[in-house]
């Protein structure tokens, strides 16, 4: 947000405690002492307020970043997401774009208290009209989040509260030599866009694990965990809810023929379900099992000492991995 700040001055950041405190997780930290009140402030808790003013803001030209602070707070908001910030372009036959972006702090793994752990991606990727994505390694989130801000349409940006504070090395120079400017004061560059595009976040022949924000390092720590029982798991990072990439996750399915899913949302009318739809429509001769599911369980979200029990683990994954039909080999 710092660099896109320096490179476009349509870019403005608000929301709810941003400013001074720097974001409940500090994300927002030092961007109101570099760019003033004017280009990062607070806003009352209000979350339809921010989101409309957003909309009239992006109508005019600018480029808001709203934070909606957690993602069961936003629930206020969705009525002006769903009526307007969706809708707009559309109504406006493309002569009104809404370019904004809306950071969303989400799901689980922080031992939150009620309302403050939420997997809310559904409702965003199932209203027509929105970008959503959910970054889940460190270069993603500031690449995704550039192409996000770039981006002439209404973005849902989906931040993994757990992976706020995970490191990994990244030459943040070279990352920032791809976003730079134009011009002084003349609107950021747009590289190769990672908007609509999942990528392999680790080889394997026997089967895919298919995740997505706060699930990719759990597929992960499962596939290696696999591999030391002699077993080859692929990880496909979806990184983008919508658009969907359905060329690189069904090509990977082809490649191994089993998949199976993993998200922290509950499993009924989830993305995860639609992921599984469109990889057996697309992939059906070539699975030797059916695609499969592990998620959070059809409940409202549990008490922090309870969401380990909730969250997909290592154990679920490889439980339900070793139910793939192997015998039929």
């Amino acid at each position: 947000m710092e660099d896109a700040l320096a490179a476009d001055a349509s870019v403005v950041v608000f929301g709810e405690d941003v400013g001074t405190l720097g974001g409940v997780f500090r994300i927002t930290d030092g961007l109101t002492k570099r760019f003033g009140e004017e280009r990062c402030f607070d806003t009352p808790l209000a979350e339809s307020g921010i989101m409309g003013m957003a909309v009239g803001m992006a109508m005019n030209g600018m480029r808001p970043v709203v934070e909606m602070q957690f993602d069961a707070f936003a629930y206020p908001a969705f009525e002006q997401v769903v009526s307007h910030v969706a809708k707009m372009p559309n109504r406006t036959k493309g002569r009104v774009k809404l370019p904004l972006v809306i950071r969303i702090p989400y799901a689980g793994g922080i031992g939150g208290v009620e309302h403050h752990c939420d997997s809310s991606e559904a409702y965003y990727v199932h209203t027509p009209g929105l970008t959503v994505l959910a970054p889940a390694t460190v270069a993603d989130a500031y690449t995704m989040l550039r192409d996000a801000i770039a981006c002439p349409d209404p973005v849902v940006f989906l931040e993994p509260k757990k992976l706020y504070f995970s490191k990994e090395q990244v030459d943040l120079d070279a990352l920032r030599a791809r976003y730079a400017s134009k011009a002084a004061g003349g609107g950021p560059q747009q590289p190769a866009s990672s908007i609509g595009k999942a990528v392999i976040a680790r080889a394997g022949t026997d089967a895919t694990l298919i995740a997505y924000g706060p699930s990719v390092p759990t597929a992960l720590a499962a596939a290696e965990a696999a591999a030391l029982e002699g077993r080859s798991l692929q990880v496909i990072d979806v990184r983008s809810l919508v658009p969907f990439d359905d060329e690189t996750v069904c090509a990977a399915v082809r490649g191994t023929g089993r998949a199976v899913v993993i998200a922290e949302a509950p499993g009924f009318a989830s993305v995860a379900a639609e992921i599984v739809a469109r990889v057996q429509e697309r992939c059906f001769h070539s699975l030797a099992a059916p695609v499969r599911r592990v998620t959070g369980f059809d409940i409202p979200y549990p008490a922090p000492k309870l969401e380990h029990h909730y969250l997909p683990g290592v154990d679920r994954i490889l439980d339900v991995v070793d139910e793939l039909q192997w015998e039929d080999q």
